[in-house]
């Protein structure tokens, strides 16, 4: 895309698209650790690897979410 085809609301869009993507994995992340915390009964770990894994989920997504709209140029 061209400067010019750009449109605000596009950048507005794809800035709601990370952020939620981001924050949905890791949230999804920590209250599943948290879960199998207190089904295993081992306290910190499965919430630190929940963590990890959605922060590593939510830039991926990220990436692909940018490279595609990034794909016209």
């Amino acid at each position: 895309m061209s400067q010019k085809e750009r449109h605000p609301l596009k950048a507005m869009a794809l800035m709601s698209a990370i952020l939620s993507q981001i924050v949905g994995s890791v949230v999804i992340g920590v209250f599943g650790g948290r879960w199998l915390d207190r089904t295993a009964g081992t306290e910190p770990l499965f919430l630190i690897i929940g963590l990890l894994t959605g922060l590593a989920a939510g830039t991926y997504s990220m990436l692909r979410t940018v490279r595609h709209y990034f794909s016209g140029d």
